[in-house]
């Protein structure tokens, strides 16, 4: 069987079985506020997918295959690239729907930025909002309905357990993930933006995203089909996930939001952009406080007159605080505590 012109009979030799390696790439921009990724639609699957493909023997290294496939796609060229995770449970299969001829199948995901949604040459490619995936995790204008919507099947879950102690597990690990008490109590845990990941598992254990249903071979019920966040083929919003997961931290002690905006930008746009990424709003002083103080940004003497209001400086960032510090990120914190409940 071919996909887009490459055997993916090329297998890796295991003992007595064989892998399949698919490369995959999360490629993210940040326009307007709207943290967006890039997706393509495989002709086989009835999803938007990440852009991926199998490693061909044409392909030197793991890297020179993703951005072969990224480009033929897309028609978009990466720069910078990083390893992002790599995905092989069991009963994996393709994003084209294809199991990989029964053999172990796994995905070596990549995560790129770029610093603009470029308009991409290909009609089955998109960007897309990435919230449109995982609601449930934009709280910049106050606690989402997705949140609450998930939440209540997740308490229902929670009871549903076996015995008293597994629905006492699965309650603490509600509480955990989604931040917030079952009973009010002073040890509340609050929203941990990072933690992305771990919730998309938990609906997915819970039965409450289609890709959970369709992985074990079942009919998606009407109910699990209405609930906030489009699906994607194959395990594509688990990378999703990952890759929020992975920026969410990374923002704050690496300075990736640079790589995500021009070269000059207003301390609004960086703000924005932080709060995109997070998922939380700002407080606008306190963040730029930090930002100044950090030496992390200087300014180029222009103005930015497309504010719609007062004129903005426009800065750029300061290469010499990579030589200063270990870890020159931004710390992000929410203006007020988003607790689902």
């Amino acid at each position: 069987m071919t996909v887009n012109g490459i055997d993916t009979e090329t297998r890796l030799a295991t003992g007595a079985s064989a892998v399949t390696v698919d490369l995959t790439a999360v490629i993210v921009a940040v326009g307007a506020g709207t943290p967006r990724v890039l997706t393509v639609r495989p002709p086989t699957a009835g999803a938007d997918a990440l852009p991926w493909g199998p490693l061909g023997p044409e392909h030197r290294t793991l890297q020179a295959g993703l951005r072969a496939w990224v480009e033929r796609q897309t028609r978009l060229r990466l720069g910078y690239v990083e390893q992002l995770y790599t995905f092989g449970d069991r009963d994996r299969v393709h994003a084209g729907g294809d199991p990989g001829g029964g053999d172990r199948n796994i995905s070596v995901a990549y995560l790129a930025l770029v610093d603009t949604a470029a308009p991409v040459g290909v009609s089955d490619a998109a960007w897309r909002d990435w919230y449109a995936h995982l609601p449930w995790e934009d709280a910049r204008d106050g606690v989402p309905a997705a949140r609450t919507a998930i939440v209540e099947h997740l308490r229902g879950w929670a009871e549903r357990g076996d015995t008293p102690a597994e629905r006492r597990h699965r309650r603490e690990r509600v509480r955990l993930t989604f931040g917030g008490p079952d009973t009010p109590a002073p040890d509340t845990p609050a929203w941990d933006e990072e933690r992305a990941l771990e919730r998309y598992e938990l609906l997915y254990e819970a039965g409450l995203v289609p890709e959970a249903w369709q992985d074990a071979g079942r009919g998606v019920p009407a109910w699990v089909a209405e609930l906030p966040g489009t699906a994607m083929a194959a395990d594509h919003r688990r990378i999703l996930a990952t890759a929020i997961a992975r920026l969410r931290a990374k923002i704050k002690y690496r300075p990736v939001l640079f790589e995500l905006l021009p070269a000059e930008f207003t301390l609004l746009d960086l703000q924005r952009t932080a709060e995109a990424l997070s998922g939380v709003r700002l407080h606008k002083q306190n963040f730029r406080r930090l930002v100044m103080r950090q030496n992390l940004v200087e300014p180029t003497g222009e103005v930015a007159t497309d504010t719609g209001g007062r004129p903005a400086r426009l800065m750029r960032f300061r290469p010499d605080v990579l030589l200063e510090r270990p870890a020159p990120g931004v710390r992000v914190t929410a203006t007020r505590r988003a607790s689902p409940f």
